[in-house]
């Protein structure tokens, strides 16, 4: 069962009310509108160092977790689990869970999926059980051999709240721990809450779809490299289309995002994880990650992550970069080694998945025997993207190979969608 809430849209604002909300920026409330005054008196959040650009922004653009109007009456006297991370935030940047607590609600336990729950940890590390240390809520960490919460942790839970920040890649692991706290809450039969957030990336749906004999933790579903949609978006799918172990669905309730499309340029407030420091590296994070399944680096270890790319192994250029350790990367690929390549911090935004780079790279690879590792069939999902880079099919040709897989995808992603 599928429950949606929808917000009533407040795009269209009169000029004058515009024009007068910028009183609020030397203290003149008088110059304010009754009709603005009622949204901002009834909008908690604000505080009273609201600017003009922070108070625009609440007019326009609101995420699922600042439309707390629709789900606080629905978590009330009611105990709950909530799946998030640091990118969990509202609009003045107070934390999902401070802010819940600050509304008594019953948070019984915090669930975090991959970096933890402060977003500092490594790609891949495996997180210890804990406690937070500013709330005193246990953290119970869905990644490494807990990736689906399991019944003992789940008991007394009568609602379990999603809210993490997706950017819309189908090896962007947070999909991945939607998936297993779907699937948890529909064999424990709890309700589940995801709070919707825009997706950087979601007017692109591009790559190849994953083959189902090359499932894991970092592609699940047969969905294309960009699938294009919200997390909310996405979880109506994974129900819809019976994704969950046995067909199994959830009882599912989406908060959605307001005057949002996906077309509209969306940066996000916090890192999304760590090395994911800025819009750029988002924007070229599905392009740029198809790299960790070869040798060639992608700047972990430096402060240009998923921005440039480099190795030992391409012939000496202007641009190098020498990696080390730092947050997010404790022991990042080729540390202490100068690697060449590009500098792509200043490209601009792609609007497709690119693998321009990747073909590039492995014609000029030295060894190019050692250029895959067994990863990348993982990231790709099949295997013919790498037979086609190496039997030196055109780029023009392996997109021609992805279209028929687009085409259905959209028609089955159509029924999903909440924004235009």
């Amino acid at each position: 069962m599928i429950l949606f809430i929808k917000k009533i849209s407040i795009t269209l604002i009169p000029l004058s009310i515009m024009i007068a909300c910028s009183g609020l920026i030397d203290g003149k409330k008088s110059l304010v509108t009754s009709a603005v005054q009622d949204t901002i008196e009834s909008n908690e959040i604000l505080t009273s160092d609201t600017t003009e650009k922070t108070l625009v922004k609440n007019l326009s653009l609101r995420t699922g977790a600042d439309n707390f109007e629709e789900y606080l009456p629905l978590l009330r006297n009611k105990k709950i689990g909530v799946v998030t991370n640091q990118s969990g935030i509202l609009a003045n940047k107070t934390h999902l869970v401070d802010f819940l607590l600050s509304k008594n609600i019953k948070i019984q336990s915090i669930f975090a999926p991959e970096h933890g729950f402060r977003g500092t940890a490594d790609a891949g590390e495996h997180l210890l059980d804990g406690k937070d240390a500013k709330t005193g809520l246990s953290i119970i960490s869905l990644y490494g051999d807990n990736k689906k919460p399991k019944v003992a942790q789940l008991v007394g839970i009568d609602i379990m709240v999603f809210d993490l920040q997706d950017v819309g890649a189908r090896f962007y692991t947070y999909i991945s721990s939607l998936h297993y706290i779907m699937e948890a809450c529909a064999e424990n039969n709890i309700e589940l809450m995801i709070l919707d957030r825009p997706n950087p990336n979601g007017n692109i749906v591009d790559g190849p779809i994953l083959e189902k004999a090359y499932s894991s933790f970092v592609g699940m579903h047969t969905i294309p490299l960009l699938h294009g949609m919200t997390i909310g978006e996405y979880g109506k799918m994974i129900n819809g289309e019976k994704w969950l172990k046995n067909g199994a669905q959830c009882k599912l309730t989406v908060i959605p995002c307001t005057n949002y499309n996906r077309n509209m340029p969306y940066s996000l407030p916090v890192k999304p994880s760590p090395n994911l420091p800025n819009d750029q590296a988002i924007n070229l994070y599905a392009s740029l990650c198809l790299f960790e399944g070869t040798n060639v680096s992608v700047g972990r270890g430096t402060e240009k992550q998923f921005q440039i790319y480099g190795s030992p192994y391409l012939p000496k250029t202007d641009f190098s970069f020498t990696p080390k350790p730092n947050i997010g990367a404790q022991n990042p690929v080729y540390s202490g080694t100068a690697c060449y390549g590009e500098d792509l911090a200043a490209t601009a935004k792609v609007k497709q998945l690119e693998i321009k780079w990747l073909i590039k790279a492995y014609s000029n690879t030295v060894d190019k025997s050692k250029f895959f590792n067994s990863f990348f069939t993982k990231l790709a999902g099949t295997k013919k993207l790498q037979e086609q880079i190496k039997n030196n099919i055109s780029e023009e040709s392996i997109r021609a190979s992805w279209k028929k897989g687009l085409t259905d995808f959209k028609i089955k992603r159509s029924k999903y969608l909440i924004y235009k």
